[in-house]
């Protein structure tokens, strides 16, 4: 969950602009700048040691100067950011970067992503969601939650139909989106209350190998790599203060904000975006009525009805910040 440290920067900076301040954003785990090379996480590989980078260029030079004397911190860029899928360090002078564009990549027929609005007047998909029967936040079965989760291949969940996929057409050239990520969906339910789970991801080519050197053994052709992901209990939908249950079958409009992204969709991948209603066990089963979920019992569990429009007055889509070249 990278969303702390992005946010702290930027809560920082808008309440005193000049506070020195810097910011490093590495693919790691919790602590995995100091624990590990930073090279891979799961069955992702990042082509080189991120986390030696770090050292030598960040680390180092603050603590030479701010311990010792010795250099200029002011050399750090205020923005440090590694950005997954380029595999390379970008400086920035500030986060999020002035010259990106928030840009609506909209669902549509088919099963398909667009950056084109759609025009037809009615058009939904639909789930059920069964609270007893969650989707799962990764395939295998563990005693503990995993790091690997965070890039993990998602194809066992573009296999259930609880969950709702759309991909675009292979990319003719790189996107890269760098800050905040939006969800903009428009939904009905037929209960009072649901989560709206959206994930963003990196489908690879379905010739896709890594070379033998990396020693990462593992079908990559196709993967379907997750970038980011965030819930929404839709009861917050309005306000996280004055929570509202749903009008059952009325169309109403989940807005909320993901972790900020930085990332490359590569020429010759696909965009993917992934819509389900839970995140077990990384979140608490939503019981789908307008209750406490602390004091809920299993009999109140029940099951959901849940459409989700991608028509021209309601056009469900996910804002990219996308990075001007």
């Amino acid at each position: 969950d990278c969303w702390g440290g992005f946010n702290l920067y930027k809560a920082i900076k808008q309440q005193s602009p000049t506070t020195n301040c810097k910011l490093v954003q590495g693919p790691w785990f919790h602590g995995g700048w100091a624990k590990s090379k930073g090279d891979r996480l799961g069955n992702v590989w990042f082509e080189s040691n991120t986390s030696e980078y770090y050292w030598q260029n960040c680390e180092l030079p603050f603590f030479e100067f701010y311990l010792r004397g010795i250099g200029d911190a002011n050399a750090i860029a205020n923005a440090t950011i590694f950005i997954t899928g380029e595999n390379k360090w970008h400086s920035f002078t500030q986060w999020p970067p002035k010259n990106t564009t928030a840009t609506s990549l909209f669902l549509t027929e088919n099963e398909s992503l667009s950056f084109t609005k759609p025009t037809a007047q009615k058009g939904f998909d639909a789930y059920q969601s069964d609270p007893m029967k969650p989707v799962p936040y990764t395939e295998d079965v563990h005693y503990a939650r995993t790091k690997e989760y965070m890039t993990d291949d998602q194809r066992f969940a573009s296999r259930r139909t609880d969950v709702l996929t759309y991909q675009t057409p292979v990319l003719t050239e790189d996107i890269t989106v760098a800050g905040t990520l939006l969800a903009d969906l428009f939904v009905s339910i037929t209960t009072t209350d649901a989560d709206f789970v959206v994930k963003l991801i990196d489908v690879f080519p379905d010739d896709f190998n890594y070379p033998d050197s990396v020693k990462i053994k593992y079908p990559m052709g196709g993967y379907q790599m997750l970038v980011r992901g965030e819930i929404m209990r839709g009861r917050y939908r309005n306000s996280f203060e004055t929570p509202s249950a749903f009008g059952p079958n009325k169309i109403e409009e989940v807005n909320y904000e993901l972790p900020d992204i930085a990332h490359t969709f590569k020429k010759g991948h696909r965009i993917m975006v992934q819509l389900q209603s839970s995140w077990f066990p990384l979140v608490d089963r939503n019981p789908q009525q307008f209750l406490n979920t602390y004091t809920v019992e299993s009999k109140q569990v029940i099951k959901s009805s849940i459409s989700v429009y991608r028509d021209a007055q309601h056009s469900s889509s996910v804002i990219l910040p996308i990075l001007s070249k």
